[in-house]
């Protein structure tokens, strides 16, 4: 039953109410809080398929895109009693309750929260042990535009093809591409980490005017950066199908490889992304019945620690890691006083 200041949704055979429904949440077609929980509704397929039993950290814009946000590791006691919910670690090894997306209606509870980005753990709640995804996340630095991004994720896709590591891409819902590769569960984040720091070192050799891998932004330049650390344990990414905090409702979309140099990330939006899916399908569906096999990726992580290079730097929030170097931006470092 609905009243004037909410609609009652049906979700995976659950009434999940959405208050404030006619609330604008997006300012460019006026697009709605209801509008938002009817997308994710109409893409339950693709979305169950890359978030499924994954725990989630929200994004929440109350005021919808325009308004400000903050991030919410943990569910609050108020919930109702049939949400899944799992223990997790944050990067510095807090503990935090986090939702699991067991069902579409998971998603519905979470955007009457005015949650607009799901951001995704590599892992399963079920197997937190292993991460069962190698993201690799093409980051536009400033001067880098979007051809550049296409030519970045051809090239990763050149060199993981060589590896024998199918990859899939999708739009970020802004400037940049990630590509997945859906892993069998046998390696830990750690050792996935490795593995997408082996392909950035790799695509910095073989193309050092398009790629960096360097950590500190001052020795990027207007190169594409990967950013490796997203793969780090307890690291979550923006997730396939989420909507983005724009104007126009962009989401992040999963598309094919041959669509990569028409690709348009504006016109991905919680308006067209609905029929793409009804007309075409989910792109990444082949991609859940082939996990990949990093055995290659891992040794060319051998080869580089047997040229002498050692780990590439971790995030701030993480404990100082073994073999990795100094923590601080080279502009930074102590240099030698003079006659030592």
């Amino acid at each position: 039953m609905a009243s004037d200041d909410a609609v009652v949704l049906e979700a995976a055979g659950r009434e999940v109410t959405i208050t404030s429904p006619g609330k604008v949440f997006f300012d460019e077609r006026g697009d709605t809080k209801e509008d938002l929980a009817r997308y994710y509704l109409s893409v339950e397929g693709p979305v169950m398929a890359a978030m499924g039993d994954r725990p989630v950290l929200l994004q929440r814009f109350p005021n919808g895109a325009g308004g400000s946000s903050f991030f919410q590791k943990r569910v609050p006691d108020t919930a109702p009693p049939w949400l899944a919910t799992t223990t997790v670690s944050t990067p510095n090894g807090t503990p935090s309750r986090a939702l699991v997306i067991a069902d579409i209606a998971h998603v519905i509870w979470a955007v009457n929260l005015g949650c607009l980005g799901f951001h995704v753990w590599p892992s399963r709640a079920s197997d937190q042990e292993h991460a069962d995804e190698l993201r690799i996340d093409l980051d536009p630095s400033p001067g880098v535009d979007f051809s550049m991004i296409r030519d970045a994720a051809r090239s990763v896709r050149a060199l993981l093809d060589e590896h024998g590591v199918a990859a899939y891409p999708k739009t970020t819902g802004n400037r940049g591409i990630h590509v997945y590769a859906r892993l069998a569960p046998r390696w830990s984040s750690i050792e996935v980490r490795a593995a997408a720091v082996a392909v950035a070192r790799e695509m910095e050799r073989r193309h050092p005017d398009l790629v960096t891998a360097a950590w500190w932004k001052e020795e990027r330049g207007a190169r594409v950066f990967i950013d490796f650390n997203q793969n780090a344990p307890h690291k979550t990414i923006f997730g396939a199908w989420s909507v983005r905090a724009r104007p126009g409702a962009q989401v992040s979309t999963p598309f094919g490889w041959d669509e990569l140099d028409r690709i348009d990330i504006d016109a991905l939006t919680i308006a067209t992304v609905p029929d793409r899916v009804a007309a075409d399908g989910d792109p990444w569906a082949v991609m859940e019945d082939h996990p990949q096999d990093l055995t290659s990726l891992l040794a060319l992580v051998e080869c580089d620690q047997a040229a002498g290079l050692p780990d590439a730097p971790w995030p701030p929030v993480y404990p100082k890691m073994p073999g990795e170097p100094p923590r601080v931006a080279p502009s930074r470092a102590r240099k030698p006083k003079s006659g030592s």
